[in-house]
C-alpha cells in the first residue's frame, strides 16, 4: 500500500495528529532559523572588524558591544533606562490601542460613524508622528505625559485602520443572523465583529508596538533623562560608540520579543489562522 494510500485510510484523529506534529516542526525549523541568521550576521560582523575589514570606530565589534553591554548592566544604568522605556511603551501602547480597537470596530460596523471618522483618520495618518513632537511637548511638557501620549498616537492608528479592514472582511450573512436571532448590537460586537477581526486586529497591534517603540525612541532623545532613546543620544554626544550600540542592540530586542510574543498570543486566540497554513 501506498503512502497516499496509507494516509486516506488512516483514523481522522492520527491524519490531525500527524498534521499537528508536521506544524510543530516547522515552527522549531523556522525559530531555529530565525535565531542562527542574527547569529551567523553578528559572526561575520566580528570577523570583518577583528581582521581590519570595517572601521570600528563606526562600527565596533560585537565583542566591544558586549563587554560595554555588561559593564552597563553592572552598574544599573542599562536596566533603569529600559525599565522606563517599557513602561512608557505599556501605557502608551494600551492608551492608544483600546480606542482604536474600539473605533475600529464601530467603523467597520456602522456606516455612518466610518463615513464621519475615515476621512479624518486619512489626513492624519499620513503625518509624520516625529514632527508633531514639539507640539506634544508644548501641550503636555516635558515629563512622562508627552511620551506616554506620543506611544498612544503610534498605537492608534494601525489598530483603528487594521480592525476596520477585518469587520469589513466578515460576510455581511454573520451580521443578518445576528439581527434575525434579535440580537443587540453589544452581542453582535462581542461575538460577531470581534472575533472576526482578531487576525487584522493582531496584525494593528504589532504594526501598532513596533511603531510605538519607534516614537518612544525618539521621544526620549528630544525631552527625556531617562530611557533607552536617551542611552543613545547621550552616547552619541560624547561619541562613545559602544555604549550607544548597546541602546540600539537592546530596542532591536525589545522589538523582537514583542513580535514573538504577538504571534504566540496571535496563535492562541486566531488557532484557525495558523491551522490553515
Amino acid at each position: 500500500m501506498t503512502a497516499f494510500q496509507d494516509s486516506i485510510s488512516a483514523p481522522p484523529q492520527a491524519a490531525a495528529k500527524a498534521a499537528r506534529s508536521h506544524r510543530n516542526t516547522l515552527s522549531a525549523r523556522d525559530r531555529m532559523l530565525g535565531v542562527l541568521v542574527p547569529l551567523a550576521l553578528l559572526a561575520i560582523w566580528e570577523f570583518a572588524a577583528q581582521l581590519g575589514w570595517i572601521d570600528v570606530r563606526f562600527f565596533p565589534a560585537p565583542s566591544s558591544v558586549a563587554k560595554a553591554m555588561l559593564t552597563s548592566l553592572r552598574s544599573g544604568e542599562l536596566l533603569t533606562n529600559t525599565e522606563a522605556t517599557l513602561q512608557r511603551l505599556l501605557l502608551g501602547f494600551v492608551l492608544g490601542g483600546v480606542p482604536g480597537l474600539a473605533v475600529g470596530i464601530l467603523m467597520g460596523v456602522y456606516r455612518p460613524l466610518r463615513l464621519i471618522f475615515d476621512p479624518l483618520i486619512a489626513a492624519t495618518y499620513p503625518i509624520p508622528k516625529s514632527a508633531i513632537l514639539p507640539l506634544i511637548l508644548l501641550i503636555f511638557g516635558l515629563g512622562e505625559s508627552s511620551k506616554v501620549v506620543m506611544v498612544a498616537i503610534g498605537a492608534f492608528y494601525p489598530i483603528a485602520i487594521n480592525t476596520t479592514s477585518g469587520v469589513r472582511e466578515i460576510s455581511p450573512i454573520y451580521f443578518d443572523v445576528g439581527r434575525n436571532f434579535n440580537a443587540s448590537r453589544w452581542d453582535i460586537f462581542r461575538t460577531v465583529a470581534l472575533p472576526g477581526a482578531l487576525p487584522f486586529i493582531m496584525t494593528g497591534a504589532k504594526l501598532g508596538a513596533g511603531l510605538g517603540l519607534i516614537l518612544i525612541s525618539i521621544a526620549e532623545m528630544m525631552g527625556a533623562k531617562t530611557g533607552l532613546g536617551y542611552m543613545i543620544w547621550s552616547a552619541w554626544e560624547t561619541f562613545d560608540v559602544e555604549q550607544m550600540y548597546v541602546g540600539l542592540f537592546v530596542v532591536s530586542l525589545i522589538g523582537y520579543l514583542l513580535t514573538v510574543l504577538f504571534n504566540e498570543l496571535e496563535r492562541r486566540v486566531v488557532p484557525w489562522k495558523g491551522a490553515s497554513k
